[in-house]
């Protein structure tokens, strides 16, 4: 008989991500997110996020290994990850851990952190995997965005429950209509920017609410188990709790989960996502923003 799968009841374990995985039984995860350290030197409290090629890759490959042992079999794996180690991380899952990759997901913003010699980066990467790849939960009325014909042109021929969104997600699409329609590769969510409401404060790395919704509502029903190996500010939890599905994630920095926990303990089934589900439907455009006094060239 299988080990039954115990949650604790803070869902958030401290500890480092492949010993705690080690101890879940195999088969008992429906869906993993994992947004992991990039190996770009980011200032973290307790993790050193400068380390060799081959180390960084070897850790990948050890804990996403463990990430496809406790999926169940018709389980889904999403990664989020940064330019560096992209390419490389997809291989890996591919390749060498059996994954089956559904969509290579570009989530654009804005507001990036400028750069002097190179352009100014304003994406991350987001892989959909399945252990499977015939079987897999995908719910595409849960997540199903307005099409340009119902949002744009009012053709009485759109289909009222909306489309399944594209793979490209873009931070202000109602700025360009013309290039950005929902018919287009584009997903829009805004980043959690350092004053919005959303933002934790004590963790730099945070996913915004609604992009996790999409996620946990796709590939995941009411009451299945969502894990994230890399708990951070604990928004994956949050948002899990929240849209009435069990949780667990894990943590190395003692701080970060006492305060995931407390974050966890304010929050209910239930309760709504932080920002707007459908922002192109409800964020004006910057055409009707602040308008700084135009100036005579004469």
């Amino acid at each position: 008989m299988a080990k039954p799968l115990e949650i604790p009841a803070s869902g958030v374990t401290t500890g480092d991500c492949i010993a705690q995985m080690k101890k879940l039984p195999e088969g008992s995860i429906d869906l993993a997110f994992a947004d992991p350290p990039f190996n770009i030197g980011y200032k973290y409290d307790v993790y050193d996020d400068r380390r060799s090629v081959d180390e960084y890759l070897d850790w990948s490959e050890a804990w996403m290994k463990e990430v496809h042992r406790v999926l169940k079999p018709t389980g889904a794996f999403w990664l989020a990850i940064g330019d560096e180690f992209a390419a490389e991380l997809k291989v890996l899952a591919t390749r060498t851990l059996g994954f089956h990759c559904r969509n290579w997901v570009v989530w654009y913003y804005t507001f990036g952190v400028h750069c002097k010699s190179k352009f100014t980066r304003s994406h991350a990467h987001i892989f959909y995997f399945t252990k499977d790849a015939k079987k897999f939960t995908f719910n595409d009325t849960e997540v199903r965005v307005p099409s340009a014909r119902m949002l744009v042109y009012g053709d009485k021929r759109a289909n009222p429950k909306g489309r399944v969104p594209d793979d490209t997600w873009i931070l202000r699409p109602q700025d360009a209509p013309e290039s950005f329609s929902s018919e287009e590769d584009t997903w829009y969510f805004p980043r959690v920017a350092g004053t919005f409401k959303e933002r934790a404060g004590f963790h730099g790395c945070q996913m915004p609410e609604q992009l996790l919704g999409r996620i946990i509502k796709c590939s995941s029903n009411e009451g299945e188990v969502v894990m994230d190996p890399f708990a951070g500010s604990g928004s994956t939890l949050i948002t899990a709790k929240k849209l009435g599905r069990q949780f667990l994630g894990y943590e190395l920095s003692p701080d970060y989960a006492k305060q995931v926990g407390e974050r966890l303990d304010k929050v209910e089934v239930g309760d709504p996502l932080v920002g707007a589900e459908n922002p192109l439907t409800s964020a004006p455009s910057t055409a009707k923003g602040r308008r700084l006094k135009q100036t005579s060239t004469k």
